[in-house]
C-alpha cells in the first residue's frame, strides 16, 4: 500500500511539475512578446519625438489607420504620412511619454490590443490605444487611436462646448465607406 501511495504521489508531483514547466514556458513567451510590443510602441513615440519619418512609418502596417484627437482625423497610412512628413521634415516632432501600458493577445498571439496612458507637454494626459499584428518583419501597428481622456467631473460642460463647436459642421463629414 505504501509503495502504491508513494508511486501515485510521485506521479502526481511529476505531472504537476510538467504542467508548471509548460505554464512557465508560455509565460516566458508572453513576456517576450510583450517586451517586443513595448519596444515597437516606445520606438514609435521616440521616432515622433525625433521627427524621424522613416522609422515612424516603418512601424505601421501597410493598411494602418491612425485616429487623431479630432473626430475628423481618420487617416490611412499614406494620408497620415502626407500630414506628418511636412512637420517632421522641418524637425517638428511631438513627444508623448508612456506612463502606463496594458497589452492583450488574441488569435494565438497573431494580434495584440493595447492601451496606454501618455503624457504630453501640450495636451497633458492622453490615451493611445490600438491593434498590432504579427508580420514576417515583427510586430506592426495596424491601428493607433490617440485620445484625450475627459475627467467625469468636466464631461457635461465639455460635451456642451464640443456640441456647440461642431454644430455648423454636423453632417458634413459623414463617410460610410466601410
Amino acid at each position: 500500500m505504501n509503495t502504491l501511495f508513494l508511486f501515485m504521489k510521485t506521479l502526481t508531483f511529476g505531472v504537476f511539475l510538467s504542467v508548471m514547466s509548460f505554464s512557465s514556458i508560455a509565460d516566458d513567451k508572453t513576456m517576450l512578446e510583450k517586451n517586443s510590443i513595448d519596444k515597437v510602441l516606445n520606438s514609435f513615440h521616440q521616432a515622433a519625438a525625433d521627427a524621424q519619418a522613416k522609422p515612424y512609418f516603418d512601424l505601421l502596417s501597410q493598411d494602418a489607420i491612425f485616429l487623431g484627437t479630432d473626430a475628423t482625423e481618420r487617416w490611412t497610412k499614406e494620408e497620415f504620412k502626407a500630414f506628418v512628413v511636412p512637420y517632421f521634415s522641418k524637425g517638428n516632432g511631438w513627444l508623448y511619454t508612456p506612463q502606463k501600458r496594458h497589452i492583450s493577445f488574441v488569435e494565438k498571439g497573431k494580434f495584440a490590443f493595447f492601451d496606454e496612458l501618455l503624457f504630453s507637454e501640450s495636451y497633458g494626459t492622453c490615451r493611445g490605444s490600438g491593434v498590432l499584428i504579427r508580420t514576417e518583419q515583427g510586430w506592426k501597428i495596424s491601428q493607433y487611436n490617440l485620445s484625450i481622456p475627459m475627467p467625469n467631473g468636466l464631461a457635461k460642460a465639455l460635451v456642451k462646448e464640443i456640441k456647440s463647436f461642431e454644430q455648423p459642421y454636423r453632417g458634413d463629414e459623414t463617410n460610410n465607406e466601410e
